[in-house]
């Protein structure tokens, strides 16, 4: 008692009046901090690249005009196309084989016999020119693409840039029949026109009028850098993304890379690489109450039985990328040399991505969903532009990294996706919440598959104009 009683200094007491605030303002601030770097949003970094030939050109000295461009044909073009048609060597097909070998050749010796005689390369040519073609070059390579603008605008409506990218084996021109349902919807009595867009459509380098890099290391970070470049050339501060196959990758990083340039980002078709032993634990219990796990009925419907939808039939549709992902110049020779290789290796693709079942008809059921005009004409640009060996790198290209990397950084911009039913596989709602935390709309498709657009355009244009309508009000 008596030591307790013991006068303290003066100074000491002070020390303490001093220090203690000043702790607990050091603590609070660096709690504060690390609480706001939680809530930071992590990005890809944009960085830079040059991907034309030889070295890049001092700062200010690259061309960045935008110039005109329209597609042209040739008498000699289409010559050599029909002698090469001509030598076509047949290769009988296995007896009730339909599409389970790949290409049925005895349907494939009809698609051969159109091509050479009825097939008019040059009235394709017309309606490719149909929408306004341009070039610019990015980082060393010269970028095609399409924009096409509303032909009329009512006075006080905004019109919203909307960049829509194609993946493999498709092109720009999967997107010429849902162009007009965006541009002028209410001529095609999809909504009084409260949303209406602008579209841009580039070809991913590469691909038909987009230059191939000239360079190693040429991926969708990359493709995602350049098409920021490409609109905000255009004059683009802010705009809208939509993707499928690639595109939905190349649009995802874009989100990642610049989530302030990216109002919205609707997607058909969505990547998820985590694995772990958590999400077998939920694909187990999820056969038997998907409830728990988080999967709705329908999710359950499409994601069951699993080793046949995402394993067997998985397989069955991925040999192609295994080729391309490790030796794609190898396969690519053949067919950049044959018109009719190159079609039944990008055509039997518009088979059995649009409907697994097609490969129970001995026609792939092609004519089905799709006229051979417009499969050729897709086939066509591939083979004018002699870009399938270049496209096919692209997998090689990305295959090459660790494909977490685009699952480690979340996606924050508000996402629409919608869930075909016949796409390759089914990625449930719940699964997609772990790259995308912000899902405004999540629509489970009556009917479709991979090729959205070019399948199902009107379907895939009210979906994009709900999840717009829905960003618009947030």
């Amino acid at each position: 008692q008596a030591i307790l009683c013991l006068p303290r200094p003066f100074d000491y007491s002070q020390k303490n009046a001093v220090l203690v605030p000043v702790a607990a303002l050091g603590v609070g601030g660096m709690l504060l901090c690390w609480l706001r770097s939680g809530r930071k949003i992590k990005t890809i970094d944009m960085g830079d690249g040059w991907w034309g030939a030889g070295e890049r050109p001092p700062k200010g000295k690259e061309d960045t005009s935008i110039r005109p461009f329209k597609i042209e044909t040739s008498d000699k073009e289409i010559e050599d196309l029909h002698q090469r048609l001509d030598r076509f060597r047949f290769t009988p097909h296995v007896e009730g084989a339909a599409f389970h070998y790949g290409f049925n050749s005895s349907y494939l010796r009809k698609v051969v016999d159109y091509w050479r005689n009825q097939f008019d390369w040059r009235k394709q040519v017309e309606v490719l020119n149909k929408y306004p073609h341009f070039h610019t070059t990015i980082e060393g390579i010269d970028i095609h693409f399409i924009h096409v603008k509303p032909s009329y605008v009512p006075h006080g409506q905004a019109v919203r840039p909307l960049l829509m990218v194609h993946g493999w084996p498709g092109s720009f021109y999967e997107f010429y029949k849902i162009i007009p349902l965006l541009t002028e919807p209410a001529k095609h009595g999809l909504n009084e026109g409260d949303v209406v867009f602008e579209v841009i459509c580039p070809s991913i380098p590469g691909y038909a009028f987009s230059e191939a890099s000239h360079q190693k290391g040429f991926d969708s970070i990359a493709t995602a850098r350049i098409f920021h470049k490409l609109m905000n050339r255009l004059g683009f501060k802010e705009y809208y993304l939509q993707g499928g196959d690639w595109g939905s990758r190349i649009t995802t990083n874009m989100a990642q890379m610049l989530p302030q340039s990216v109002k919205g980002l609707h997607l058909n078709l969505v990547f998820i690489t985590t694995q772990g032993l958590g999400k077998m634990i939920r694909t187990m219990l999820g056969a038997y109450v998907p409830w728990l796990v988080g999967f709705s009925r329908e999710d359950a419907r499409r994601f069951y039985p699993f080793m046949q939808k995402n394993v067997y039939d998985v397989l069955r549709e991925s040999g192609y990328l295994h080729i391309q992902a490790t030796k794609p110049d190898t396969a690519g020779c053949g067919l950049n040399d044959s018109p009719v290789g190159l079609a039944a290796y990008i055509m039997e693709k518009f088979s059995t991505w649009t409907d697994k079942s097609f490969r129970n008809k001995d026609d792939g059921g092609l004519e089905s969903k799709y006229t051979l005009d417009e499969l050729l004409t897709n086939v066509m640009i591939y083979w004018v532009t002699s870009s399938i060996v270049s496209s096919m790198r692209y997998y090689k290209e990305n295959f090459s990294k660790d494909p977490r990397i685009h699952d480690r950084v979340s996606v924050h911009v508000p996402t629409g996706i919608a869930a075909f039913p016949q796409e390759i596989v089914h990625v449930p709602r719940v699964w997609t919440k772990n790259v995308y935390k912000n899902i405004v709309t999540y629509t489970y498709m009556p009917r479709g598959g991979h090729f959205a657009a070019f399948e199902e355009p009107k379907l895939l244009a009210q979906d994009i104009m709900q999840f717009v309508r829905k960003v618009e009000q947030l």
